[in-house]
């Protein structure tokens, strides 16, 4: 009896510390929310030295392949050619990577990088950008590669790298760079443009639900979700849509003079191989090789733009975490 009391005091109080704990973090909560807008997000540009992180891997591949006495030579061979190396003033590359989803979310931390490149960079210094994407948004896609272009404007050598896919949008920052270098089976191209919605109108009427929808401007809305289509509505996005290809292909005629638009402005995407016979990018290679490359010839400096999490952004991760780990049953 008297064991059952002890544990049953012993859950008691297990059982207060946390929902005081979940009071203290909600009040807190509530008080940063409150301040919020005083305390906006910060981040910084995260730098990590590329070639350093390539030369420690080899050597731990080297103490495995090599007995002790190559080791011993093949180390000392590498210390005198890194003082060598640090002792010339070499120039620098900058690796940048691309990730876009449709709305280009990926261009804050890039316009942060570039904005750091450009304040340290020197004459000679160059850029590799590691870009992935199948396209978006025609707004977001051309602010990304407004950014790039602030790079070429400060006269720095850009080279975009295509591993997968760089595509309609994604293909629109590529274009901007000095050389395009993609993987023999990268996709590449889709310089198009593209609108697609459903319509629900027709549903809505054999339910017998009304949509009504009140705008002020001829073409403030052309087609819609619930309404009924018009001719003059699909006629005016039509029109927006040619005027929006002609901006991007100008856009790539612009960086890529040597292209036939005719031939490949047609909404149309290639492997790499076939790409480069099309003069959409200039060699084939991976990443890899050219980041290899460059490690070879100078420093190789990897920036990650990291932003800063909010209070309560930490606070609210950890306790989801600690929450999860309350509640996790055991299984026997």
């Amino acid at each position: 009896m008297e064991t059952f009391f002890s544990h049953y005091l012993l859950f008691l109080a297990d059982t207060a510390t946390i929902v005081v704990a979940l009071l203290m973090v909600a009040g807190g909560l509530t008080a940063i929310a409150l301040n919020k807008r005083k305390t906006p997000a910060t981040g910084q540009v995260q730098v990590s030295d590329l070639r350093k992180q390539l030369e420690q891997s080899s050597e731990n591949v080297q103490q495995y392949r090599l007995d002790k006495k190559a080791l011993k030579v093949h180390q000392k061979a590498l210390k005198k050619d890194r003082k060598a190396k640090d002792s010339n003033v070499e120039s620098c590359t900058y690796l940048l990577d691309f990730k876009g989803d449709l709305r280009a979310s990926a261009v804050s931390a890039l316009r942060e990088e570039i904005s750091a490149i450009i304040q340290a960079a020197k004459p000679g210094d160059t850029v590799l950008l590691r870009l992935e994407s199948g396209g978006g948004m025609v707004n977001t896609y051309g602010l990304a590669s407004a950014q790039l272009l602030r790079l070429r404007a400060a006269k720095i050598h850009v080279t975009v790298l295509i591993d997968a896919v760089a595509a309609s949008g994604g293909y629109m920052m590529a274009v901007t760079a000095d050389r395009i270098v993609a993987s023999p089976f990268a996709l590449i191209g889709s310089i198009g443009v593209v609108a697609q919605i459903p319509n629900f109108h027709r549903w809505l009427q054999d339910r017998n639900i009304d949509w009504e929808q009140f705008t002020a401007g001829k073409f403030k809305r052309t087609v819609t979700l619930f309404g009924k289509n018009t001719d003059t509505g699909r006629a005016k996005l039509r029109e927006e849509l040619e005027e929006t290809h002609a901006q991007f292909r100008n856009f790539v005629q612009q960086y890529r003079p040597q292209l036939d638009l005719e031939q490949v402005a047609t909404g149309e995407a290639w492997l790499g191989s076939k790409a480069l016979q099309l003069g959409l990018v200039d060699q084939l290679a991976t990443s890899d090789e050219i980041i290899l490359e460059a490690a070879q010839k100078g420093k190789v400096l990897a920036l990650h733009y990291q932003r800063q999490k909010t209070l309560p952004q930490r606070l609210g991760l950890a306790t989801q975490q600690s929450w999860d780990k309350l509640w996790q049953i055991p299984i026997s």
